[in-house]
Order: C-alpha cells, then structure tokens, then sequence
C-alpha cells in the first residue's frame, strides 16, 4: 500500500511567513517579472506583459503624477494593460512605458467589444466610453479617488435627436469602433461613426449639451452621410453621392469600421482614417470642405496612407489611435488590428502594432514608420494562445522555457510551432535567451493549438516531452521519450512521437478528450510514483465536463497505460454554477503547506485555487479566487486575465530562481506570458515523536554528486519535486543510503524517509 506523504510533508518546514486568513498576511500572487528575457541583443522591458493581440489605446494620468500613461484593452479577449510613463535616462527622449499591472484592476470587470477613454465633463481627467447591449454606449465618469482614476458608471444609454420626434438611442453596432472627439472645435466631445444598419455611412452626432462643457452627453445627428461619401463592398472602396464605386475592388468585408478624426492636412477641419473589418488599408479621407459642411472627393481618399512607400497595414481591421507614443510632446499615430477573433483571417498576429512618430510641432502631422511591433517588441510574443513549460534542455542544470502557441502564419502558413528560451543566467538570477522559433521543427508538421510539457514519462530520471496538438480535425496528445541520460541534454526527435491511447475506464467511454485547445497536464494525482494525466477541456462529445483524470496505470505500453477514472474530477464550475470554458490546470505546492495544489485558469479570467487537492472531497472541490495580491490596493483581487470564448490560458509552474517556491506562469490568447511569484508561503515546522526518532540526516547538504541519508531505524528512501513528482523511487529499508543525484536538475528536493512500522519523516535537500 502506497502512503500518502502529504500529511507528512506537513511536518516539514518552509521558508516564508505564517499564513494569516485574510488580508495581505494572506498567501497569494504577485506580478512580477521573474527573469530577464533577450532577444537577439535586445533584454526585453516589458517582457512578461502578456503579448498584444487587437490593442485599443488611451492614455490617462494612473499615477497622479501629471505623466500621460497607457491604457489599451485587447478586443479579442477582453483584457485591461496599463503601463506607466517612467523617466529612462537612456531612452531617446528620457522616458519609457513601463508595464504596470496593479492599475488594471481600477477599470470594471466587465468590459467588451471596445473602450475609449475621453473627457467628456472638462475635469482634465478622461472618462471612459465602452460598448454595452449590441452596440450602444455607456459611460463611467472618471474620478480621482486617493490619489488614483476610480469610475462610476455615469449612463448606460446615450441618447440622441434629429429629424424626428422624441429621442433614441445611440447605437453603432457590434463592430464600430467609434471616434469620440471634438468634431467642431466648440471643446465638447461628439461622437462620429458608421451606420449601425449597413455600415455603409457615416453619421455625426454633435453634443448639445448646454454650457461650454458637454457633460450632459446630450447629442443630436446632423448628419447621417458626412461628406456625401458612401462606403461600398470591397476595400478602399467607396462612392461619392450616390455615383459609381472607385477603386479596386477586392473580396467582401462583413461591415465593421473604425473611425479616427485627425486634421491631416492643416486646415483647420477634421479629416477621417478609416479602417475596415477584412481589409488591411488605413483609409485616408480628407475633408475639403469645412467643419460645418464636410466634402470627401474622389482625390482626397488614399489607401496608402500615410504613404505608398511606408502605409499604414495590419493584417485584418485597422484601427487608428493618435497620442504621444515616443514621449516628444507631438502627437503620434499608432495602428492596430481591431478584429473580433482570428478564427477565420488565420493571419500572424505578431508585430501588428505599428508606430508612425510625428516629426511636426504644428500644423498637419509628419508621420513616420518605426519598426514592426510598438510594444510588442518589448514582450516575449508568439502570435497566440502561449503555453509555456519549463525544464532543463541543455543539461546545465537550469530550468529552460519552451512555448508552444496556437498558431502563427509565416510564410504564407498557418500553423503552430515550438519556441525554445534557454536559460543563461544563473539558478538565483534567470536569464531566458531566445534559440529558435521552430524547436524540434514542428512547423512542418501543420499542427495548431500546440501545447507542450516537459515530464519525466518513463521513470528514468529524464525529461520527457509531451504535447497537445490539433492534427487534421482532431486534438492528439502525443510524446516523444528522451533517448539521453539523465542530467545530460535531451535528445528528442519529432519523428518518435508516439500518441497516446488510453483503454478502458471506470466512467464513460474512457476516450481522450479530442477538441481544439485541450490543455494537459501530467501530475502524480493518486500519490504511486507514476505521473498522471488532467485534462482541461471543452469537449461535448464524450460525457464529462471541464476537467478529467486519467491515471496512469503503471504497467503495460506507455501510451495505452492512461485509464479514465472522473470525467468531472473535483465538479469545477464557475461563480454562476456553468461548466469553465477553456480551462488549463496545472498543479504545485503553491502555498507552501507541503501538499500539491491544483490551479486553474478559465475563460472567465479568473485563476481558481484548490489548496491541497488531494485531499478535498471527490465530489466538489473548494476553490479561492482572491488571489492576485495588488501592491496598489494591498488587497487580494480575482485575476483579469480577460474574459470570453477566445481567451484561452496556458499554465506552467517552475521554481527558476532556485528559492524553493514555484513561479506562476500565464500563457495568453495574446501571444504572450505572464509571470507571478508567491507571496506568504506558509510555515509548517512541527514534526511528530514518531519522525524524531528516526533522526533523519543528510549530507552534504547541497550536494553535487552524491548525499548520504542516515536515519536510526531500517527505512526506505524517496526523493520528489517541489510538485510532489516523484524523481527517485523508493530502494530497499536501510539505515544509510547513498544517493546518486549528478542526473537531478539544480534546485530543492524533497527527501522522505518511510519506517517499517509507518513513522516518516521528510528533509529539504539542495542540489548544485
């Protein structure tokens, strides 16, 4: 019979502080960058910021410190950034963007669609203007609350008249990206934007509210064809009042259009660059006419803006947003894709935010284009969905990062690929150095939603590499064995990948889940020494829910030794009682009590902890989602991860920093990651009678090679992970053992000695 060396590794003592039950004595995350990340010779500022995908961008004061900051909000997945203005010596105009997380729980929770953030009641703070039923507006006044923005919903529904009696609502549709601005010059926000009918023409609303200001947020249409311009079917097409259409036509866009006032050629009046869903051109449309009576001409509208040697192209779905990017005092032009998802286009959503600087004080702006990537080339980026694993590639001992992603499209081919970071720091100082974006060149294999982990399979003390993959229709969990000896550097070949094929079960079919985006994870659940198998998943097919546990038998073929044993393991759902979309799992003692614990994260954007998993009742697991510890707030929040059908997450704990606590890694549907440390571990240093007499003692400890393990009584000796895996199985019951360790990674281990008649005891051990 197997012992559960969870309650004893209760008896065993942990660094960090005593955990309290509420507040911030409580154990929790961090954001925090954790290591260094080098690209070519660039070390990435911002490196785990979490990637961009469709970036909407505002700026704001955070900070109160009279710096315009950065706010941007992910379309695709409903995600908040904040990044601060910081003084850098260095930096061309002696400032930066600095990512900074604790801000982003100041916005609301539950932001979709798109968010503007504009002063409409003249306080010099901006408020924020967001989508809200299908397409109307609602507004949150922004007040300064402790010295930081705090918003308070102002209106739900923005109102407006016209040439009828009465008033409606102002509604723009699901996929308009209005232009909230000053259209004419009277310092009040107006609102411009395509029809919600056929996106076909665009309509001005001027603000009449009364006095100077326009807080009222009372508008009326003046005009539902601004410039007598008609948009037609293809990209950069259009029509002038009711003429032909010009232009080449290309295929046919599905209607969404974002909108962007800017005088581009000095004269005083507002001139407009459109963006188009399924269209890669900015459109330029100058106004030469006036303020009052717009005119769009056939000679004003350019699709190479702001130039034929340098325009304005994303992939899908440009979008517009004029600040001062590069910390000059001018404003700048930043471009980025605007699209609802990627499921379709199939495009790279790498690098897809440009900069074009502007280089004039006054007048119509300068635009210039700066490199690919206006942020994102400060992130670790993989185009979407990251899924990061770590372990030691290059047997030096240090913890390396692969990430796989859903896809990327390079050279004219949509499919997944292995990104491989070495580590070339030290074990208290990480540094992730980019190698490849093809690891093992699984490019080639047209695969999509790859999701890796590095685990030893096999038992041989050897890293193994095992991944989920979506291969012609259907999701496969494959493996490929590492061929070299422990502590040496992996040998892998992708033309070993053997799939694995459970048989039999307990409930159901016992079938691997099979749908896009499965997320596994390998985990000795029962306690045996052998690695079992969770699955996140969204599978509908088979019976069973978000997450399920196959065990690993521990006999037979490796890929058939998988056996269903719950197809609903621990009953998760989410605050409304709803099987998660989406769900990652992955399992660590996070909290320090010497019992695994099983994190999730969902499309809810909220990461889920199951404390001592092992433990809670089969039949529904307790979960805490208070568990981002905000510097700014000294308070516990849910995590904002982002939210919806599309946000998907890939999870990964490692100890890199060799501190004996595991780091928290967030893959994102932006491509990117995200890093967090514990905070408040807890310490468990009471140890029974039964584990004092049997005088446990090793050494040396570090050790490099070998340590000795003597206890008073015969016992048997295994050595684990922080995770509770099991690195070397238990020997013979003996008084003095010898261990070989040259194969075992740097780090912190755990060795329990188990007596004849039930005493255990258990001992940290380092190895260099």
């Amino acid at each position: 019979m197997v012992r559960s060396y969870a309650l004893v590794l209760a008896l065993l003592a942990f660094s960090g502080v005593a955990r309290a039950q509420s507040g911030s004595a409580a154990f929790g995350f961090e954001s925090r960058a954790t290591a260094q990340v080098v690209q070519g010779t660039d070390t990435l500022r911002n490196a785990w910021a979490g990637g961009f995908n469709t970036p909407q961008f505002s700026t704001i004061d955070l900070n109160n410190d009279g710096q315009a900051d950065l706010f941007a909000f992910d379309h695709e997945s409903s995600r908040c950034y904040t990044f601060l203005s910081v003084a850098a010596p260095t930096a061309p105009n002696g400032r930066r963007w600095q990512y900074a997380p604790q801000y982003e729980s100041l916005f609301p929770s539950d932001l979709r669609g798109w968010a503007l953030l504009r002063d409409y009641d003249c306080d010099g703070r901006p408020d924020l203007f967001t989508y809200i039923n299908g397409g109307e507006i609602r507004v949150f006044r922004n007040a300064l609350v402790n010295g930081r923005p705090s918003f308070t919903l102002a209106t739900n529904q923005i109102r407006f008249t016209g040439n009828f009696t009465g008033s409606a609502n102002l509604t723009i549709g699901g996929y308009n990206l209005p232009a909230i601005q000053d259209v004419n010059g009277d310092g009040k926000l107006d609102i411009m934007t395509y029809d919600f009918v056929s996106a076909s023409f665009i309509e001005q609303y001027i603000n009449n509210s009364p006095g100077t200001c326009g807080s009222a947020l009372t508008f009326t249409l003046t005009t539902d064809n601004w410039g007598g311009i008609q948009s037609c079917g293809g990209c950069a097409e259009f029509k002038l009042n009711g003429q032909q259409c010009f232009t080449a036509t290309r295929p046919t866009h599905t209607g969404g259009h974002s909108l962007l006032l800017v005088d581009l050629d000095g004269d005083g009046d507002q001139d407009l660059l459109d963006g188009r869903d399924n269209c890669p051109e900015l459109a330029r449309l100058l106004n030469s006419g006036t303020t009052a009576v717009p005119v769009v001409t056939q000679v004003g509208i350019s699709a190479s803006f702001p130039s034929a040697a340098t325009p304005a192209r994303v992939p899908v779905f440009p979008a517009g947003y004029s600040f001062d990017a590069n910390f000059d005092g001018k404003p700048d032009l930043v471009v980025a894709s605007n699209m609802v998802n990627n499921v379709s286009d199939l495009v790279s959503m790498r690098n897809n935010v440009q900069l074009f600087t502007n280089s004039a004080a006054s007048g119509a702006p300068v635009y210039t284009s700066q490199p690919a990537g206006f942020l994102q080339n400060d992130m670790i980026d993989v185009s979407e969905g990251a899924a990061p694993t770590f372990g030691d590639l290059d047997g030096d001992g240090l913890p390396d990062m692969l990430i796989g992603n859903r896809a990327d499209r390079v050279n004219n081919v949509y499919r997944a690929n292995l990104t491989y970071y070495r580590n070339v720091g030290t074990r208290a100082r990480p540094v992730y150095q980019f190698v490849t974006s093809d690891y093992l060149g699984l490019a080639a294999l047209g695969l999509q939603g790859l999701k890796p982990v590095l685990v030893d399979l096999n038992r041989d003390g050897a890293l193994d590499l095992a991944y989920a993959a979506w291969d012609r229709g259907t999701n496969i969990i494959y493996y490929i064995l590492n061929t070299a000896a422990a502590g040496r550097p992996v040998a892998f070949s992708a033309a070993n990948a053997i799939n694995f094929k459970p048989q039999g079960a307990t409930t159901g079919t016992g079938l691997l889940p099979y749908t896009k985006d499965d997320m596994p994870c390998f985990t000795d659940v029962d306690n045996d020494g052998y690695v079992d198998l969770l699955i996140g998943t969204n599978e509908v097919r088979e019976p069973g829910m978000a997450l399920r546990y196959f065990r690993n038998r521990g006999r037979g073929p490796l890929d058939s030794a998988f056996v269903l044993v719950n197809n609903d393991y621990g009953h998760i759902r989410t605050a409304t009682g709803d099987r998660p979309a989406n769900l990652s799992p992955t399992v660590a003692d996070f909290d320090g009590d010497g019992r695994p614990d099983l994190l999730t994260a969902d499309a809810t954007g909220y990461l889920r902890l199951y404390s001592d998993y092992r433990a809670q009742s089969s039949a529904l697991f307790a979960e805490r989602t208070d568990l981002q510890y905000n510097p700014l707030t000294a308070l516990y929040e849910p995590t904002r991860l982002g939210l919806g059908d599309y946000a998907h997450y890939g999870l990964a704990a490692a100890d890199i920093n060799g501190d004996g606590a595991p780091e928290l890694f967030v893959g994102t549907q932006a491509g990117g990651v995200l890093s967090y440390g514990t905070r408040n571990r807890t310490v468990t240093a009471t140890r029974t009678e039964a584990a004092r007499a049997l005088a446990l003692s090793i050494y040396p400890n570090p050790a490099t090679a070998t340590a000795t393990v003597e206890t008073a009584l015969p016992t048997r000796v295994t050595v684990l992970d922080l995770t509770g895996r099991v690195v070397q199985a238990a020997d013979a019951a003996q008084r003095r053992h010898t261990l070989s360790i040259s194969g075992l990674a740097a780090g912190v281990y755990l060795v329990r000695a188990d007596g004849t008649d039930g005493a255990a005891a258990v001992q940290r051990l380092l190895v260099r």
